[in-house]
């Protein structure tokens, strides 16, 4: 495995949903990943140590990376760079002029560079424009490093092949064996992490992804690509395929960080009910999902499930408008 950077606050720890899982007859247990550390909050951070890694001893001095106006990732990556003392540039897509809340505002704060595409750039284009900045930069002597999406590539999944290790160790811990994991997928980087350390330790988990936007084959496709990818990082051969990626698409409502006013009340409920607070863009989508699955009779293989609880606080604040009380 390569050498990673120290930043987040590890291990996150695991705790009972004690009230929902009464009320739906299985155990559920969330894994705190939205305890990682303040500023770097959330899953991005454990990819985020190795590509920063990586960037640093390429002698990069700026990195360079894009998603949506409210993207965990780059205000996790604006935050991380900025502690290891590398310069950012953000490519944010925008379909109107924002607001300074939430992500946005602590990626202006951290001192981010920001450009912005359209959707339709964003969806064709931001790869090449990344590459475009970064050519413009190199021009002016910076050295750049180039992070995609959500950071989720091969080196970006050591991430969470690294957390799945961390969660054999916990098992141990606190004597409970987790069947089933559940983790919301947005980029597939997380989803890819937890699926190599599954079949690499030979754990014969059920790894479940509840897709925030695109559809299962999108995701399979991607996840099998960075999967792929990833696999020269490890020190044995493992085979894997399409056929170990399992992604629920049914929940993705009605668009990517839209939120139905359905989702905002269930958020609601969970606070409500556990003090949990999730995220309208992820997280709040997988809990909904998993939670109507378990509901449907289609989780009764699974006994005790770890929801894995990736972050996104500060993308609730632009929606708190949206919530009646």
């Amino acid at each position: 495995m390569r050498a990673k950077l120290d930043l987040a606050n590890l291990p996150t720890p695991i705790s009972r949903a004690n009230r929902l899982s009464d009320e739906l007859g299985v155990n559920i247990f969330f894994k705190r990943d939205d305890q990682t550390g303040s500023e770097i909050s959330g899953n991005k951070i454990r990819k985020l140590e190795y590509a920063l890694k990586e960037a640093l001893d390429k002698g990069a001095t700026m990195v360079i990376t894009t998603g949506g106006i409210q993207s965990n990732h780059c205000r996790a990556t604006t935050a991380a760079a900025t502690m290891v003392g590398l310069k950012v540039v953000l490519l944010l897509r925008i379909s109107e002029e924002p607001k300074i809340e939430g992500n946005f505002f602590l990626d202006k704060l951290f001192g981010a560079e920001i450009r912005f595409c359209t959707p339709q750039e964003y969806r064709s284009s931001r790869n090449e424009i990344m590459k475009s900045i970064a050519d413009e930069k190199e021009a002016m002597g910076e050295r750049c490093y180039v992070i995609p999406e959500g950071a989720s590539n091969g080196i970006g999944s050591l991430g969470y092949f690294k957390a799945m290790e961390e969660i054999v160790k916990q098992e141990d811990e606190i004597g409970v064996k987790f069947d089933t994991i559940v983790v919301a997928v947005g980029s597939g980087g997380t989803y890819s992490g937890l699926c190599l350390a599954n079949k690499y330790f030979e754990l014969n988990k059920r790894v479940i992804g509840f897709a925030v936007c695109d559809d299962s084959e999108y995701f399979v496709n991607q996840i099998d690509n960075i999967n792929r990818e990833a696999l020269v990082h490890l020190d044995k051969p493992i085979e894997i395929s399409k056929n170990d990626i399992e992604i629920n698409d049914k929940y993705t409502g009605i668009g990517y960080a839209l939120s139905t006013p359905s989702e905002l009340e269930f958020i609601k409920y969970l606070a409500s009910k556990e003090a949990v607070v999730l995220d309208p863009v992820y997280t709040a989508k997988a809990m909904i999902g998993l939670y109507n699955e378990i509901k449907s009779g289609n989780m009764k293989s699974s006994d005790n499930i770890l929801f894995i609880h990736t972050g996104g606080l500060f993308g609730l604040f632009p929606k708190q408008e949206q919530f009646l009380f």
